[in-house]
């Protein structure tokens, strides 16, 4: 990243960089969706950047329907947020940003979840499409809201990963436990039927052969992490940097966000640079998924995590 990047210390420029990325095929009105008649206003007396969409009659600006809408935050900081978000590959605090940036925490606490919404993942991802071969785990974390500390990991949040093998691609859901009629609807809505699954013993993994074409397990408990071809290793490796972010970054997550965290180092996982992507077209990324995923803070829980 370069931090002598003009986006990064001037509105007009970062503002002419997200007009690139949202609309890289030609301005549409946030409002109606209108794309003839969409002008852009230059009198004196109207702001940078506002346009009127001829159609509806509704002015609008390129921030209008995503993250950065209404904003205090100058947008040349939100383009300097979002990069660092983009390349940091273990996280990135939100107090650590308050000061790089000079806002307050609750600012900065606000902004890396309106940035976390811009990277969340609403589609089914169709994973194993072709064949492929799925990985399937899951992790604990933390410390479910009321739940007594014992030993083991009923306690503890729970968050249940996806990985395409060969797409290198993950998807993360958290979870309120890990019966196969709370996993199986997550697994049919994101993998294809024609995937192999891989998992380890866990019992609730024991019928998907009948949704799936195949399934295959290794047994962990008698440490048996590689058969063949068959391993859930890749998807242990997820979990490590997961796990090093939210424990050595974040320290803290509440329930009622988690789901956001998850959904970040998921999103920094499938856009890596080993998938062909760098830090500069995955921040593009986060840019163009601003768009409908607009957060109100009055919305969210007053808890900061």
């Amino acid at each position: 990243m370069n931090l002598d990047n003009p986006i990064f210390h001037d509105d007009n420029a970062a503002r002419a960089y997200m007009e690139a990325q949202r609309w890289a095929n030609g301005v549409f009105c946030p409002h109606c969706g209108g794309v003839e008649k969409c002008k852009r206003l230059e009198g004196a007396k109207h702001r940078p950047g506002l346009f009127q969409c001829g159609d509806c009659r509704q002015q609008f600006t390129v921030t209008v329907g995503t993250i950065f809408e209404r904003s205090k935050v100058p947008l040349h900081k939100w383009m300097l947020a979002t990069h660092l978000m983009a390349s940091s590959k273990k996280g990135f605090s939100a107090h650590q940003l308050h000061r790089s940036i000079g806002v307050t925490y609750k600012t900065a606490w606000f902004m890396w979840h309106r940035i976390r919404e811009a990277m969340t993942d609403n589609t089914g991802a169709g994973f194993g499409t072709g064949g492929g071969v799925v990985e399937v785990d899951e992790t604990f974390i933390g410390r479910e809201p009321g739940k007594e500390v014992k030993r083991g990991v009923g306690h503890k949040m729970k968050v249940f990963t996806l990985v395409d093998r060969s797409t290198g691609r993950a998807k993360s859901v958290v979870v309120d436990d890990l019966k196969i009629k709370t996993l199986l609807p997550i697994l049919q809505g994101n993998i294809a039927k024609e995937a192999t699954i891989h998992t380890d013993e866990a019992m609730q993994y024991d019928n998907l052969h009948q949704h799936f074409a195949a399934h295959e397990s290794v047994n962990h408990g008698a440490e048996e992490y590689v058969r063949g071809n068959v391993t859930t290793n890749t998807v242990e490796g997820y979990f490590s940097i997961f796990k090093r972010g939210m424990k050595g970054v974040y320290q803290h997550c509440g329930k009622q966000h988690l789901h956001r965290y998850a959904a970040e180092f998921a999103f920094r996982y499938s856009n890596r640079a080993a998938n062909g992507v760098e830090d500069t077209e995955r921040a593009a990324l986060i840019v163009k998924g601003a768009e409908g995923k607009r957060l109100i803070y009055r919305r969210f829980n007053s808890v900061v995590s």
